[in-house]
């Protein structure tokens, strides 16, 4: 395929719109399927994972190519959950074209605005596909006003709708103004006159549809306004021009599970869809520059990897410019290695279709590239172009994972490591401080759903908790103390004196040793011994058990023996004094805080921020986002390691939220008290 004859189309929008099943009929219109898949049956194409297949609800981005009228149309179906929001913005790298698929029952939900953000960053073109108006309650007029307030005068519609709810039987085209009326899911093939009492509406529509594409092209407005209407044809061109420059944003309507406007979706597509000469190119970095050229060096993005138990790593890619065939060495920069291209395929789902070449646009997948991540670029050799990766939010829930038995430690690592290769919105530390593995994801339906697939490949079962909060210590107070070890058990003993100050560091720096020592009192090969012996009883805790941060040390005066002393005596010296010390330090407790961005509907706020209140946060201000509002707190992070539970709940899945790691803050005393009452009863 040409890439003039490549269609790249990413379906988003909010859980439960109906992407999947926008997918599936544009597949059956295709003849790519001989039944209308459906999720609640769990026999879509795109919807596979056996985990999508339970929930009934897709948690992966799923590629599927069909055929239409000459075109190649590569379908990405997306989830709407705001848990898998890193699935969205892979995928949108990926196409040339976001579909919003929107419930015309439901209208313009909070995703809908969270994703079209992410669409407008990554700057593709967009439209709109209202389904479900057979649904009782849907109504088109009322969506369509909402896509107008929250998305500006460029909504432009391109159709409506013949009857409503039960009784919807076919869609008015605004740029023919003719009717294309189904029975049985089949347009009847003519074009008819729309309804009459439809036809004012149409003449209105197509009105504002002219007045929006001439606006873009002098000689058609200046004709415009000489009297001259645009032909149809003009009509087409502009439209087609408006999307690909994103100054206009079609709206096409129907239904996927009866099959009305499908076809017409799929002729817009071909028609005035952008193709991979219209995308933008993502951003990049280096000296060369490239476009999408199918002459031009290999420049392609890898953007989701899977694990398949027989193929291994599958590398799904874009490619942005030249030609890749079987068997072609390409270069990944984030390794500095070059790897050979032999196992080529297109997905269609789950299933794969071999190929010996993929075009400059399309989408294609290799497998057994076993360096290759997603985000990374494969490139042809002596190129210096890396496409950057798109940026992937950060986690806003942990759990603390471990094997259920011993005999399970090998694999849960091994399985780990596989689900962050394979889910970049997932991610995985090791908290000395709290001797915890934490997996991090985007909510608690995304660790769900990761560690439900780690137990169907892998076959490793774990146990999960909240983690614990990593606190740190601090002190208040100064002391100077004497830190001596000695030990004698025949023959050579142990024996080392160390005296040391200690003191709240002026600077804030987590942690310096000051070595005062004069007129060799401790010999200074012994010295660091102390210091290594101090930070190591800071590192244990003075009061509950978590590292002490915010102190200088100020070794100044010792005594040693020339037989009994070495190393060891001296760093149990160090352990010596900081114990010896701890009850004059004035031990205080610090507390991580994050910067918590909370975004919901406006009429949500007041619980929100009387919540945020009640976790001792601290309100900063509001701003407004679109129709939605984002408040800005910043909150311990002990009170929001399960926030996403608590937002769900307060605004009924509407709103979302990010946070950061903002600093360390001393912690109020009758809180501190509870964290280091529990680590006492711990250690009895």
């Amino acid at each position: 395929m040409e890439p003039d004859r490549i269609r790249n189309v990413v379906l988003v929008g909010h859980s439960g719109s109906g992407k999947t099943s926008v997918a599936e009929a544009l597949m059956f219109a295709a003849g790519v399927t001989t039944r209308l898949g459906n999720v609640t049956d769990g026999n879509t194409v795109t919807d596979y994972e056996p985990e999508e297949i339970n929930r009934q609800s897709s948690i992966n981005l799923a590629v599927a190519p069909f055929d239409w009228h000459g075109y190649k149309i590569n379908v990405i179906d997306t989830p709407g959950y705001s848990d898998f929001i890193g699935e969205v913005r892979s995928a949108l790298r990926a196409a040339d074209l976001a579909l919003f698929v929107i419930s015309g029952t439901d209208g313009v939900e909070v995703q809908t605005e969270v994703i079209w953000k992410l669409a407008e960053e990554e700057g593709i073109a967009r439209a709109f596909f209202i389904n479900k108006l057979d649904r009782e309650r849907s109504n088109y007029a009322r969506v369509l006003a909402e896509l107008k307030e929250a998305f500006g005068t460029s909504v432009a519609p391109v159709e409506m709708p013949i009857g409503s709810e039960a009784d919807l039987r076919g869609v008015a085209g605004i740029v023919s103004e003719h009717a294309f009326l189904y029975e049985g899911g089949k347009w009847k093939g003519t074009e008819v006159d729309p309804p009459e009492e439809l036809q004012a509406e149409i003449e209105e529509v197509h009105t504002a549809l002219v007045e929006a594409v001439v606006e873009n092209d002098e000689e058609l407005l200046e004709a415009y306004f000489e009297g001259t209407m645009p032909t149809p044809e003009q009509l087409v061109e502009g439209l087609r021009h408006g999307i690909a420059d994103r100054s206009i944003y079609p709206v096409l309507c129907g239904s996927a599970t009866e099959l009305i406007g499908i076809d017409r979706l799929a002729d817009l597509i071909i028609r005035d869809g952008p193709s991979p000469l219209d995308r933008p190119m993502p951003p990049i970095h280096g000296e060369d520059e490239f476009k999408t050229d199918p002459n031009g060096p290999v420049e392609a993005y890898v953007f989701k990897t899977i694990s398949d138990p027989y193929l291994g790593r599958i590398s799904l890619f874009r490619l942005f410019s030249g030609t890749i065939k079987a068997d072609i060495v390409l270069g990944n920069p984030r390794v500095g290695a070059n790897g050979k291209l032999h196992n080529l395929f297109f997905m269609q789902g789950k299933e794969h279709d071999n190929t010996n070449e993929v075009s400059c646009g399309d989408i294609a997948a290799v497998a057994k590239l076993e360096t290759v991540l997603s985000g990374d670029t494969l490139r042809a050799p002596g190129s210096d172009v890396v496409i950057d990766p798109v940026t992937i939010p950060s986690p806003n829930m942990w759990l603390a994972v471990a094997p259920k038995t011993t005999h399970d430690e090998e694999k849960l690592s091994t399985a780990l490591a596989k689900a962050v290769e394979e889910d970049t919105a997932l991610s995985l530390e090791r908290r000395s401080e709290t001797n915890q593995t934490v997996l991090a994801g985007q909510g608690d339906i995304h660790l769900e759903m990761a560690l439900a697939r780690m137990a169907r490949k892998f076959g490793v079962e774990v146990t999960t908790e909240v983690p614990k909060v990593p606190y740190r210590e601090s002190i208040r107070g100064r002391a100077e103390v004497e830190g001596k070890h000695k030990k004698q058990s025949g023959g050579r003993g142990q024996f080392g004196v160390a005296f040391v100050r200690f003191e709240p560091h002026p600077d804030g720096a987590e942690y310096e040793f000051v070595d005062a020592i004069k007129g060799g009192s401790i010999p200074k090969a012994l010295i660091p011994a102390v210091d290594r012996g101090i930070q190591e009883a800071l590192a244990r805790g003075l009061v509950a058990g978590y590292p002490v941060v915010g102190v200088r040390a100020t070794a100044y005066d010792g005594k040693f023996h020339s037989v009994d002393s070495d190393e060891m005596s001296f760093k149990m010296a160090g352990i010596q004094a900081v114990r010896g010390a701890a009850p004059n330090l004035q031990p205080i407790l610090l507390e991580p805080l994050v910067t918590l961005k909370v975004t919901a509907p406006e009429a949500y706020m007041g619980d929100i921020i009387g919540d945020l209140n009640s976790k001792r946060g601290r309100v900063g201000g509001m701003d407004a986002l679109g129709r939605m509002r984002v408040v800005t707190a910043e909150v311990p992070l002990g009170e929001v390691q399960r926030y996403t539970i608590d937002l769900r709940s307060i605004t009924g899945g509407r709103g979302s939220f990010e946070l950061e790691f903002s600093q360390y803050e001393e912690m109020p005393p009758q809180e501190a008290q509870k964290v280091i009452a529990a680590h006492e009863a711990e250690n009895d």
